[in-house]
């Protein structure tokens, strides 16, 4: 009889321990789960504005430990909250700017999913590095930057693509900036991944292994640096002089017609002011209605401008001959010519749902968008003596968008009415983005927003001149036509995607050879 007492003790006992081995390892794994998230949302600090850039080391190099001592379930958790931190305090400006067009609910369930799908990438990047590669240096410094940079390509392309905040953006305006005009963002991206790796290995690895990590974390850099010297373009002619109209008008007042006389009014008069300069840029969808009905207007202003030796590039929206509704550029010079957005936003301009779906947001009096896109293959906008390779607003997220137009374009353009984005960071990261095109193809380029940031960008990434964001504003500087092609114009992303591709290869080819010498042993 006294043993049954003691076994009951004994029971309790252990299951005591059982609770609270499981509260620990529950604490555990929310602290884990924490620091992912809150690595993730330090790496948009590593972009525009705050552009604080070792965090684009540190952050990937924290989530990669995290990988460690997980299994492949509990490292694809770990990186979907890595990356909903990240695109949540990158990207929160997407719900503002829905909810000037849908009602609270559908904004913000469209910027969740958003973030949500996005997150998903990273959560394959870690099941994939830890179901696949054991801990050591083949994970660290070849299958999880591999893998890593494969899963950001793609996620720049599949199902229309959300390229924003690539990694390698972080670097504008440092010295690994010098390698963009050879392997682009994503070139800077795979570097950026392979230092995280390198980062891990200098805590983790051997004596060997740590020489090899420091050697990438060094060797990028003193590459970069002697590239820098090298003039990948060259000037093509005599600097053209420009001028950019901010006009600072709020989406609300653009999205309200009893604004339409005012809001025409202000760009003539800032339009005039800038008379004399051969080029005057105006953002995009400039004009608060369809161009279609603002002819006089716009031809009023033409005229009154080649008179003054000026000619104008504006962002507008037209209904075409058949019925479908444009997001263009109209260049007006010596002739008028056009180019139309080829890659419209999802959920702004389109809606990538059934028609049936679209019938009942009509019907429901809810936001639905019927833009069409323009030709996959369009000409620069010859124009002030420029061959112009243009695009409106979201397009210049995309690294290899323009190259179709190259050699002949001799100068970049991109409009963007970034007032749907407010005050946010999103102004920033997307002039970041335009810095990163112009030192890919060794063009400057004008952007001309509705409200900031408008600039002019040179070939090296550098930025030329800036008007201040929300106000109102004729910003003027010069651009020079340049001619030559740098090794990414030639090639695009492929080069960087065939290096990670092969990196990739190489660590499972490692992978299975360690595996065939552990079961040699037995």
């Amino acid at each position: 009889m006294n043993g049954e007492p003691q076994q009951k003790l004994v029971s309790v006992a252990a299951g005591a321990r059982g609770d609270a081995d499981a509260l620990v390892r529950t604490v555990a794994a929310l602290w884990r789960h924490g620091l992912a998230l809150g690595a993730g949302a330090l790496l948009a600090c590593a972009f525009a504005p705050q552009g604080w850039w070792p965090l684009a080391f540190i952050s990937p190099a924290v989530l990669i430990l995290l990988w460690e001592r997980a299994t492949p379930r509990r490292a694809a958790w770990l990186g979907f909250w890595f990356g909903l931190g990240m695109f949540a305090a990158g990207t929160y400006w997407l719900y503002g700017s829905l909810n000037l067009m849908a009602p609270v609910w559908l904004a913000l369930g469209i910027a969740l999913a958003l973030m949500g799908l996005m997150a998903l990438y990273h959560a394959l990047t870690g099941y994939a590095v830890v179901r696949f590669f054991p801990s050591g240096p083949v994970r660290w410094l070849l299958a999880a930057p591999a893998i890593w940079l494969l899963l950001e390509w793609l996620r720049g392309w599949l199902f229309s693509g959300f390229p924003w905040l690539s990694i390698g953006y972080t670097q504008t305006g440092t010295e690994l900036a010098h390698l963009a005009p050879i392997g682009g963002v994503y070139g800077i991206s795979l570097v950026v991944l392979l230092a995280a790796g390198a980062l891990v290995a200098l805590v983790r690895g051997t004596r060997r292994v740590r020489i090899a990590a420091a050697a990438i974390l060094l060797v990028p850099w003193v590459a970069a640096m002697a590239l820098g010297r090298v003039a990948w373009t060259h000037p093509a002619g005599p600097p053209v002089s420009v001028a950019i109209v901010q006009a600072n008008i709020s989406e609300r007042t653009k999205l309200l017609g009893d604004h339409t006389g005012r809001i025409l009014m202000r760009y003539q008069r800032m339009t005039e002011s800038a008379f004399g300069e051969r080029l005057i840029v105006w953002p995009e969808s400039a004009l608060p209605d369809l161009i279609n009905n603002l002819f006089p207007y716009v031809e009023h202003l033409d005229i009154a401008a080649r008179r003054h030796g000026s000619a104008l590039v504006m962002g507008v929206l037209r209904e075409s001959d058949t019925g479908h509704y444009y997001n263009s550029i109209l260049a007006l010079g010596k002739r008028a010519s056009w180019y139309s957005k080829r890659h419209l936003v999802p959920f702004a301009e389109y809606f990538p749902v059934p028609r049936f779906v679209r019938r009942w947001l009509k019907e429901m009096n809810l936001p639905y968008s019927s833009f069409t896109p323009g030709p996959a293959y369009q000409r620069p906008l010859p124009v002030a003596g420029l061959e112009l390779g243009p695009s409106v607003c979201y397009e210049v997220a995309y690294g290899d968008y323009m190259l179709r137009m190259l050699p002949k374009a001799d100068a970049l353009v991109n409009v963007t009415d970034d007032a749907w984005f407010g005050s946010s960071s999103a102004r920033y990261q997307q002039f970041q983005m335009a810095r990163m095109r112009s030192q890919e193809e060794g063009r400057y380029m004008i952007v001309s927003t509705d409200n900031g940031v408008s600039g002019v960008i040179g070939p090296e990434g550098q930025v030329i001149a800036e008007a201040p964001v929300m106000v109102r504003y004729v910003l003027r500087s010069s651009v020079t036509p340049m001619k030559g092609m740098t090794p990414f114009a030639r090639v695009g992303n492929g080069l960087a995607v065939i290096l990670a591709a092969l990196a990739a290869a190489a660590a499972f080819a490692l992978r299975l050879v360690g595996f065939r010498r552990t079961m040699s042993r037995r």
